[in-house]
């Protein structure tokens, strides 16, 4: 075991002096072939702190093939980069050890293979004692709300810090209160370079990968308070495909026409793509999640012959589910299953079954506030009329869905693929796709639990047809029109979930389609979606 560890980490390391190698050469390419600048064009600013500390993510390849394409055209870029600018990033905190600097040589020589040939501002750090000061005895809810000169600093870091913590709920520690004070300190000191930098560069538009964690909210949230227009990207929905908006990325945006109707060619692409969904091939920023899918066995359907009906529990991974727009109704997702258990317990006629998402387990990403943490809190597969399916069980979601009566979720996109199924479904979060009427989704938790409590008692729910033509929709434009291809430049490295820059002639970026769409997007105030 640990001889193959050893060889698996000595392949990455070359696979990464190779892919760093290729990256070179490509960016000296680039900087040959660009044109003179188009002198009546403001700059467009790239910063990316939060993706590939120290390796090429599928972000950073969107990132950097994005504002390559943009200077291969004579638009000035420039890129804001971190030069040990942050005492503790996201990424390079060590949550079990909070003493250990991020590794910022390492991420440094990484930047600059990114950004050889360009205009690049790096940034420091300087601390800033009069914050230190006020933030030394403040309690953990106090620096949570905590706010200095009119900047949100609070707000800012949460999210990222729930992300690499693994959990919502954070514990009132020494060691997550020093990670809330050095990322606020950092925060504030790049809010404050970074509007000095703004000051010389007077850009048109800041690109940044997320937007969430605090290095790039921070940089969205100071050039906001300018004016500045603001595009985050995130991976699309397809694989090596990126998302861009000038709206939140995580919360996904769409603005499709009333009047957009699929064709049948159009309907045929999607039905394609979901009867690979349904059967398990598929994967998100390189990661499969299921590397087979098996339907319900015989014990399960036996058991489930002795309820009245079925009623399946989607849950997401409770960090994800930490994204400051998801938690609506309830304050997180642990409270909503408290709710769920609690109406289990009224309805021993009905069988509820909590399924655990598959990526609460996932290698170097696993959570650590989970539902089987919370199943076993709260002792609910104790209750004869309640099943715990764990992250690492393959059973066939849509199998499950076929035989419900209706399906609940807290903000999963499995609810959507259940809508398009003619399932009836009630979310307990805000979703993507709840921006559309595609499932049912009370406003309060009193219109919730009142709306659950109703599903149950009737014979049958009527599900608006709507709800399925949205959900169809939704789908087709986030699979079609608003992920991006970058397949012709880019290919899995020796993890899945990091990219591979391929050999190619810079000119080739001004043919691709996702290049022509986000300087459309970016240059012309448009939507960043494919033509068809």
């Amino acid at each position: 075991m640990l001889k193959d560890f050893y060889t698996q980490n000595v392949q990455r390391r070359l696979a990464r002096h190779v892919n760093n190698w290729r990256i070179f050469r490509m960016a000296l390419s680039v900087a040959k072939a660009v044109p003179p600048q188009k002198q009546d064009v403001r700059p467009i600013v790239f910063f990316k702190a939060s993706s590939g500390v120290d390796d090429f993510s599928w972000n950073s390849a969107f990132h950097l093939l994005t504002s390559w394409g943009l200077r291969l055209q004579g638009v000035p870029v420039v890129y804001f980069a971190c030069q040990h600018g942050m005492t503790r990033c996201v990424m390079g905190t060590n949550r079990d050890v909070p003493a250990q600097k991020p590794p910022c040589r390492s991420c440094v020589y990484q930047a600059k293979t990114l950004y050889t040939g360009a205009n690049v501002h790096w940034f420091g750090f300087e601390r800033n004692q009069e914050l230190e000061t006020a933030l030394t005895r403040l309690t953990l809810a106090e620096l949570m709300a905590f706010e200095w000169k009119n900047i949100p600093l609070g707000a800012l870091v949460l999210p990222g810090l729930r992300w690499i913590l693994r959990r919502h709920n954070l514990l009132d520690d020494d060691a997550t209160k020093f990670f809330l004070r050095e990322y606020m300190l950092s925060a504030f000191n790049l809010a404050g370079r970074f509007e000095r930098f703004l000051d010389s560069v007077n850009p048109q538009s800041v690109v940044v990968f997320n937007g969430q964690f605090y290095p790039e909210a921070t940089a969205k949230w100071v050039a906001r308070q300018r004016g500045v227009r603001v595009i985050s990207h995130e991976v699309g929905l397809q694989p090596v495909t990126g998302y861009f908006t000038s709206g939140e990325s995580t919360a996904y945006p769409i603005h499709i026409p009333e009047s957009f109707e699929l064709n049948e060619a159009q309907n045929a692409r999607l039905d394609a793509y979901l009867e690979k969904r349904f059967q398990g091939n598929f994967s998100m920023a390189g990661v499969k999640f299921w590397a087979s899918m098996k339907g319900l066995d015989e014990a399960f359907l036996v058991r489930a012959a002795q309820f009245k009906q079925i009623i399946p529990v989607f849950t997401n991974v409770i960090f994800d589910t930490s994204q400051p727009h998801a938690n609506t109704i309830f304050a997180d997702m642990l409270v909503w299953l408290d709710l769920v258990l609690d109406t289990a317990k009224a309805h021993p006629e009905t069988l509820f079954v909590i399924r655990a998402h598959p990526d609460e387990t996932r290698l170097r990403k696993a959570s650590l506030e989970t539902v089987a943490g919370w199943v076993q809190s709260r002792r609910a597969a104790d209750q004869p009329n309640v099943i715990f399916v764990p992250p690492n069980e393959h059973l066939s979601s849509y199998e499950l869905i076929q035989r419900s009566k209706f399906v609940l979720i807290y903000n999963s996109t499995i609810g959507l693929e259940a809508s398009i199924m003619g399932a009836a479904v009630l979310s307990a979060g805000k979703a993507r796709f709840t921006q559309y009427p595609t499932v049912f989704f009370p406003q309060s938790v009193a219109e919730y639990a009142s709306t659950l409590e109703g599903f149950l008692a009737v014979d049958s729910i009527e599900v608006p047809v709507d709800f399925r033509r949205n959900a169809r929709r939704f789908l087709y434009y986030q699979l079609f029109r608003t992920s991006l291809p970058f397949g012709d430049f880019l290919e899995s490295g020796v993890r899945s979930t990091h990219a591979r820059l391929k050999i190619f002639d810079p000119r080739d970026l001004l043919k691709s389609r996702a290049i022509q769409t986000v300087t459309k997007g970016l240059l012309e105030n448009g939507d960043f979606y494919l033509d068809e």
